[in-house]
Order: structure tokens, then sequence, then C-alpha cells
């Protein structure tokens, strides 16, 4: 065999006690004889091994010593009670962190070619109160080699784990019967072909009872070369199913091509991208996967959205765990637990005063139902005449009419003039070319002037001023110099004007803390949410009104005060149970204090880029990062529209293992919160060697 095909692989049980330690270690040697040098890892171990019978040694130490490996390496929690780990964690008074595992693979897998992780128990045994071992692999996003028993009982238990891992898309590679009687009765002499015929899955090996003392480890090698045949992992059922994933993968393509027409896209340059438009097939972590099996760091989380990393095992467990129950049920008239449940844990998360939530599908439509809210909110409260709009420069808050006629980005909105509300803009942040010609740290926010006189002039007409809170995104990430945010809060509420902040790309961590507005804690009156609100699973935004707001569409049907807006699916309950798990994970894991560790770092990692020719501004808040070209860093002059050289750095960054995409020349890379300190610097080096690339052609 080929040693470059042999893959990372769990080794699941059917049970506790099939041996899974003694195949995770021979395995090991098995690669090293086949050419791969290979890690053994076994993350939780609860309980202790008997090699022989006058030493005791924990499972890890047993397979650091097989494989000669570092014990450091091979191990990660250790428990001493033979319990379930989520039991034996729970009694030693600690708490099993999934995403230490998670990132402890993927440093190890930057090292060795091929990682062998050993599960603990059987698939389903509890890591944690709500994940098992089979979630973990899901979201490693590895192969499973099942071990199981000879003699009765077999073939159920087995079928029983491959049903479970094909529940949870972990693919498996193949089987091994462990300790197999050399005179083997009826039912453990008919397993193998039986199993074979049932599952549909290879025999890997017939491993027997073996005298495994640590003076004999040594011949760990020679007993995998006659007991394992590796060849089998690429058996004809799995060249079968690769052969169907490229067929299907080249049919995609082909409509790709013929139908579908793509957002934001130049569609005649999508379809001369060479050798042919990205397509892609799966997902894991922070890790996108290509049709062609190409890994890639998913350096904007798939548009902004992508939180706790892709497959996360407890979303995918809440997302299943609702759709046992109903997919969806509509909120006219009904309501449904999810959707009710997630609105308190917003009003919990969110800036004081924010008490009411109304759901929608996308970040666009969050928008418009708060303009139309604060409309009709003065129309019903005696100020009628209150019904204009003021919003700033550069300003992105979507597509729908009434978010383009807040919006002040040009080349996204000038076409739909004719088709919008009047609206008054004031000048934006833009610190590095300022609307006033100030120095940056330099100024009293000067731009909030023209901010402060509109309202002195027009706060009887004004129904509220719409601000995307301490970074404008789709401009290019600008981000507001300290102060801004509390100055705008404060002229709202002296002029008595509605305070909407769009916190659909800022909000959910991406800033530092959860909501940007918390920076300089200032309370919206309307508050939206969408991007990060599922971690990028389903469709869902929210909506955010204080009491007082609410309160005026309250009254008798025939006043007619009721809000007649609403969506099909407003508060899908697929949508809202994934939300609320995503919720948890922040209130149960140290998410938020990562990300602004990882900020740090990626701070430290951006100053390559300070003085260099062509970068004229690197912008930085959170995990929220802008890389302005230009091409002439001394005059800030930009680079002909024609050139695309944003596009150029973005598409030459795919070569090296990373997806970033472009605002005009500003390059973007804002990566899920859950990206390692090794991610971090590969989404860095990527970036850096895609620009020298194409501005080194210039």
């Amino acid at each position: 065999m080929n040693p470059a095909l042999l893959p990372s692989l769990a080794i699941i049980g059917t049970d506790t006690g099939v041996g899974k330690t003694v195949v995770t270690a021979l395995l090991a040697s098995a690669y090293k004889r086949a050419g791969l040098s290979t890690l053994p890892f076994k993350p939780v171990v609860a309980g202790l091994t008997e090699l022989d019978g006058d030493n005791i040694y924990a499972d890890n130490e047993f397979l650091a010593r097989a494989a000669g490996a570092d014990i450091d390496q091979v191990g990660l929690y250790a428990f001493p009670e033979p319990l379930s780990p989520h039991l034996a964690a729970e009694r030693a008074g600690v708490s099993i962190d999934i995403s230490r595992i998670l990132a402890r693979f993927q440093e190890l897998s930057r090292s060795w070619p091929a990682i062998l992780l050993e599960g603990v128990g059987g698939a389903l045994v509890p890591l944690t109160a709500e994940l098992s071992i089979i979630d973990l692999i899901a979201q490693i996003n590895i192969p499973a080699l099942i071990v199981t028993h000879a003699g009765l009982g077999t073939i159920n238990h087995t079928l029983m784990t491959v049903e479970a891992c094909q529940r949870r898309g972990v693919p498996v590679a193949g089987l091994v019967i462990n300790r197999y009687p050399g005179t083997p009765g009826v039912a453990a002499a008919t397993n193998p072909s039986q199993l074979e015929a049932l599952s549909g899955l290879p025999i890997i090996g017939l491993v027997p009872e073996l005298d495994l003392s640590v003076e004999k480890l040594q011949g760990f090698e020679a007993l995998a070369g006659n007991h394992f045949d590796l060849d089998r992992l690429q058996s004809p059922a799995k060249s079968q199913e690769k052969m169907e994933a490229t067929a299907t993968a080249s049919e995609a393509l082909a409509a790709d091509a013929a139908y579908l027409w793509h957002p934001f896209s130049a569609m005649d340059e999508y379809l001369q991208e060479k050798p042919h438009p990205l397509m892609i097939t799966s997902a894991a972590g922070c890790w996108l996967k290509d049709s062609e099996g190409r890994r890639y760091l998913d350096g904007i989380s798939s548009l902004w959205v992508n939180v706790h990393g892709h497959r996360h095992p407890a979303l995918d467990h809440a997302l299943q765990q609702q759709l046992a129950k109903v997919a969806h049920s509509t909120l006219l008239g009904l309501g449904n637990e999810p959707a009710a449940l997630l609105a308190a844990d917003l009003v919990s998360i969110s800036p004081a005063g924010l008490e009411k939530v109304f759901y929608s599908d996308s970040g666009s439509t969050a928008v418009e139902i708060a303009l139309k809210v604060a409309f009709q909110y003065f129309r019903q409260t005696g100020r009628p005449e209150k019904t204009e709009f003021i919003s700033f420069t550069n300003a992105y808050h979507g597509d729908t009419l009434g978010a383009v006629s807040v919006g002040g980005h040009e080349i996204f909105h000038s076409t739909f003039k004719p088709l919008l509300f009047p609206t008054r803009l004031t000048p934006a942040a833009y610190c590095y070319r300022c609307p006033v010609g100030q120095e940056p740290n330099q100024c009293d926010l000067e731009c909030l002037d023209n901010l402060a006189a509109l309202l002195a002039e027009r706060a009887g007409q004004t129904a509220a001023v719409i601000f995307e809170p301490k970074v404008q995104g789709a401009a290019g990430i600008l981000v507001q110099p300290p102060g801004y945010m509390r100055r705008v809060a404060a002229l709202c509420r002296e002029y008595g004007v509605l305070l909407i902040a769009d916190e659909v790309a800022t909000g959910f961590g991406r800033t530092g803390p959860l909501f940007a507005c918390e920076l300089e804690e200032i309370e919206p009156d309307i508050m939206t949410v969408a991007k990060g609100l599922t971690a990028g699973y389903l469709p869902l935004s929210a909506t955010l009104f204080t009491t007082e707001i609410y309160e005026a569409f309250r009254g008798p049907y025939e006043e007619l005060r009721t809000f007649f807006h609403g969506h099909t699916y407003t508060g899908n309950p697929l949508a809202a149970a994934v939300a609320r798990a995503s919720i948890q994970l922040f209130r149960d894991t140290e998410v938020l204090s990562a990300a602004q560790e990882r900020a740090k770092e990626l701070a430290s990692l951006l100053t390559a880029f300070k003085g260099r020719e062509q970068i004229g501004n690197v912008r930085q808040q959170g995990l929220m990062v802008g890389i302005e070209l230009v091409a002439d860093s001394r005059t800030k002059e930009h680079f002909p529209l024609a050139d695309r050289v944003g596009r150029a750095v973005a598409l030459k960054a795919r070569d090296y293992g990373v997806i970033i995409r472009p605002l005009g020349d500003t390059l973007v890379l804002m990566p899920p919160l859950s990206i390692s300190a090794a991610e971090l610097r590969t989404l860095v080096n990527g970036t850096t060697r895609a620009i020298d690339h194409v501005l080194g052609n210039k």
C-alpha cells in the first residue's frame, strides 16, 4: 500500500473491554511497517490497564511504549476510576473540555502524518453530559475503525455501532475482531463472514489473545504485520463511494456553471476561475474541504457566520434532537418551545433594556423590521412627523429595499436609488481616510459634528439613527475610535431619537465581548442580530426592542396597532434550537476569553504588515481584520478598479490553503472564534504569501 493513502483513524469499540488500546498500538506498528509515522492519541483514559503481573500502567503509557512516542503527546485526560468519562471526570473534580481535545488533535496533526485516536468504552459512551465519543469523532472528521469481539452478540453490537456512526456522518473504514479464539466455536467462526456481509465493511484484522507483557512490546511490528491487512482499508465499497462522490462533484460543478447565479459575484469572472470554481463538499472545525479533497482554512467564517467551528458536536446534537421533534411550526398565532426559550436567552445576554424579540431570517430582514417598527412606533405615540432616518457613509445594512435605503455603500446601492426612500447620510469614521481631514488618534471625534448638527436641525422629523457599532464590516472593517459609539448614543438620547444598533456582523464575540455595544456600555433602543446567531448552521435573525416600543403596538385589534409583518420561517424551531446550543457554549466554555487571547496573538502577527509597500492600512477589532491594499502607500492611491487586486490575492491564497474574501482591495480576515494559535499563523502566513505573490508581480 502507498503509505500516503493511510488515513488518520478513530479506534472505537462496540463496548468496553474489547481491547481498543491493544488494537491501536498494533495498528500504529502496522502503519510504521507500511512506511508512515503515526501517533496514537487517547484523549481520555478512565481506569488502569494491567500489562503484566508486577506492573500496572495507564493506557496512554502503554500506547507510548508500544509506539515509541512521547507520553505527553499520547494522552490528555486521565482518571483513576473505570467509569464513563463524564462520571469519572465529575468524581475527579474535572470538566472535560471538547474544544481542548479538538485543539490538541489539530496540533498533533501538524506534526504527524496520521493520528490514531482511541475512544474510551463504546461509541456512544458520554464524554460530557451531552456529547459522546462518536460526536467528538464527527467533529474531527476522520473515519472510524470499529473493534469488536467474537462470539454471541458480536453481530448485534457491531451493527449498532455502525449505525451510530452512519447517523452522525462518520465513515467506517473497517472492522477488527480482537481476541479472536484459536479454536473458534460456531458463533465466532461465522462472525467474520457475517459481519462483512451484513455491514458491507471489510475485516481489517483478526487479532488473537496476545501476551503483551512490557518486555515483549518490541515485537509489536511483527505482530501487526501478522494480523492486519491495511490494503483492505481501501475496500471496493470505499472505492465505489469515491467514484460516486467524484461523479456527484462533476455534476455539481456543471450544474453550478449552467444554472446558479451567485450573490455579489461578477459571474464572468467566477465562471473563468481555473481549474474551476471551488466546490465545497464538507467541513470540520476551522477547515473546509473541496470536491477534490483539498483542505482550506475558513478565514472568513463562511461569510462571518461560523463561531464555534464547523460540525461542532453540541450544535449537531441540538439540531438532531430538535429534528426528531418538529422541523417547523409557524409563529403566526402559535408558539414553539425553542423560539420562546431562545427569546429568553437573547434578552438575558443582550444590553440592558432590550426585552422583546421579533424573529426573521437574515440580517437584511432584521434591519427591515427595525426600520418599520421605528416608523410605526412614532405614528402610534402621537408623533407621526418623525419619519426620517439618519445613517452613515459606507454603511451596509442589507439588501432589502429598506435596508438599502439606509445604506451608504455606493457600489452596492447606487443602482437602486430610484426605488429607495430618502435618508440623511452623515460621515462615518474612516480614520485612514478621515472624511474631515483629521489625523488618527489626534482628533476630538470631529467626524460626528455633522451628526450633531443634523439632529439639532432635524430631530423633530427623525425617527432613528442606525449604525454598525464599533466596526463597519462591509465597508472594509472600518474601526471606530474610542468614544465614538458613546457619543452617537448620547446624541440620540439628547435629541429624543431612537438608536438602532446593527450587530448583524459584530455580534456574538466578533469584536471581543459578546456584543460590540458592550465595548462602550451603550444601550440601544433596537438591536439587530443574525450571522453568528446560529453559529453558521441555519438562517435566523432577531430584532430586539425595549418594552416601551413594544407596548406602543398593543391594544384592541380594531385600533390596528398590530405590527403586520412576518416571515414564513419566523422562529424556525431547528434554527432556534441550534442558536440556544450556541449561546449555551458561550456560557459553559471559555469561548470569549479564548477568542480574546487569539485576537492578541493576531494583532502580534499583523505587525509584520506595518510599513510595507502597497499595504496602506491594517485595521483590527477582535477577530475582525481589514488589510487595505493601495497602489502607493504614501499617497494612499487606490489600484485601478479593473486590476482587481484584492480578488487576485484572495484567489492566490487558496494555493496556500486559505479562504479569504476581499471587499474591493481590502482583504478581510474573520476566522471562527474557535481558531487555534497555529491556525491563526496559517491564516496570516497564507495571506502574506498571496499578497507577496500578487503585488510582487505588480
